[in-house]
């Protein structure tokens, strides 16, 4: 986590319930005379303890925002959502048509809310809106000097065209997903595709993207990227200029039970 935080406890407010305690992955809360204390301030800062407090008497400072109360959680039809990721598509063709900047940001809160290990949150978004095509250019030009090589290890690269769209495909947005922690940053690639999808977006990984990244000083710079940080997901993101009638078809699951 980038800022600091304090969790706060507010006596006349507690009632020593114990279950902010029982609750407590990391045993950094007791009871005393009653009452919750905080061990230390040197913990996940997860806030488990103040989303499960029923007298609100546990708060975390240095946040932009409030908790948001669960007075009615939602739950997600399991039908719909497994029939909605067996419809799921890489997309390559998108409409000439822009995605809003509130989408945007709606897709980005679905992956800002994702968890993270030890609660981190070190995932950062880069979003390439109108100038994504400097971006590309550059890429693309690495690329097509390494296609040779890659051609020797990837049996499908000698077919592959290297025109000037090949990352981005025409897409209006595209953003990158940051992380020094692949696990952290995938998971909120995931939830951010599924949440672009609610809106009737498509999606492409552009995996091909990422991978230049890693290997171009060039683009790190342009992208203004720190020596550990690294572009975990490419989510190429616009309007599908396509429909699929059909779910793709998928080999059984390979599952051992123990």
């Amino acid at each position: 986590m980038k800022y600091q935080h304090i969790i706060e406890v507010n006596k006349d407010l507690c009632i020593g319930c114990g279950l902010c305690k029982n609750d407590c992955p990391v045993n950094n809360i007791i009871i005393e005379n009653k009452k919750s204390v905080i061990k230390n301030q040197d913990c996940l800062m997860c806030g488990h303890c103040a989303a499960i407090c029923p007298k609100e008497a546990i708060t975390l400072t240095g946040f932009d925002e409030p908790p948001i109360e669960l007075t009615n959680k939602p739950n997600l039809d399991p039908d719909e959502l497994l029939m909605a990721i067996k419809a799921r598509r890489s997309i390559r063709k998108f409409k000439n048509k822009e995605v809003s900047s509130e989408i945007v940001k709606q897709i980005i809160e679905a992956g800002r809310y994702t968890p993270s290990a030890k609660n981190s949150q070190d995932v950062s978004y880069i979003v390439l809106g109108e100038n994504k095509g400097k971006y590309e250019e550059v890429a693309v030009k690495l690329f097509r000097r390494i296609k040779p090589i890659a051609s020797l290890w990837m049996k499908d690269a000698k077919e592959v065209t290297i025109d000037d769209n090949f990352f981005f495909k025409k897409a209006p947005t595209v953003i990158l997903v940051v992380s020094k922690n692949e696990t952290n940053g995938s998971l909120a690639a995931s939830n951010m595709s599924l949440m672009a999808e609610s809106f009737g977006l498509g999606v492409l990984y552009s995996g091909f993207f990422s991978d230049v990244v890693k290997y171009s000083p060039k683009l790190r710079k342009l992208l203004n990227l720190k020596s550990k940080e690294h572009v975990v997901a490419t989510l190429v993101i616009g309007y599908p200029d396509v429909k699929y009638r059909r779910t793709t078809q998928k080999e059984a699951a390979n599952v051992r039970y123990l």
